[in-house]
C-alpha cells in the first residue's frame, strides 16, 4: 500500500472514529427538550463527515473533490458548536468525552482546511 492510501486510510477510520465518539455523546446526553433537540442535531453534523468523505473519495472532478470537502468542513464546525453548547450548558456529566470530541473535532477541521487549500492549489496549477 503506498503511502497516500495509507494516509486515506487512516483518515477515514479517524472519520468513523469520531462518529462513534459522537453517537456515544448524543447517547448519553440528558432527556430534556433541549437534550433532544440538540442531540439530534450533534448526531446529524457529528456523523456526516465520515460520509461525506467516502462521497469525496469518488469525486466527479477535483472542483466536485473540494465542494464536498467543504461541506464535510461546514458539518464538523457545527459539531464543534453544538459540543460547546453541551459543555456549557451542560447537557451531560460525560465531560470526558465532551473533551475527547472537541478535541477531535478541532484537529480534523484543521486537516481538513488545509487538504482544502492543498486541493485548490493543485486545481489552480493544472488550469
Amino acid at each position: 500500500m503506498n503511502e497516500d492510501k495509507i494516509k486515506k486510510f487512516d483518515l477515514e477510520e479517524r472519520l468513523v472514529a469520531f462518529s462513534v465518539i459522537i453517537i456515544e455523546i448524543t447517547e448519553n446526553l440528558y432527556t430534556t427538550r433541549a437534550g433532544n433537540h440538540i442531540a439530534g442535531q450533534l448526531v446529524r453534523s457529528g456523523t456526516s463527515p465520515a460520509l461525506l468523505y467516502g462521497e469525496a473519495q469518488s469525486a466527479e472532478s477535483r472542483n466536485d473533490f473540494i465542494h464536498k470537502l467543504k461541506i464535510l468542513l461546514k458539518e464538523l464546525r457545527e459539531t464543534g458548536i453544538a459540543l460547546k453548547i453541551i459543555k456549557n450548558v451542560p447537557l451531560t456529566k460525560k465531560f470526558d468525552l465532551i473533551e475527547e470530541g472537541m478535541i477531535e473535532c478541532n484537529e480534523l477541521i484543521s486537516i481538513f482546511v488545509k487538504s482544502i487549500d492543498t486541493a485548490k492549489k493543485n486545481n489552480n496549477m493544472k488550469k
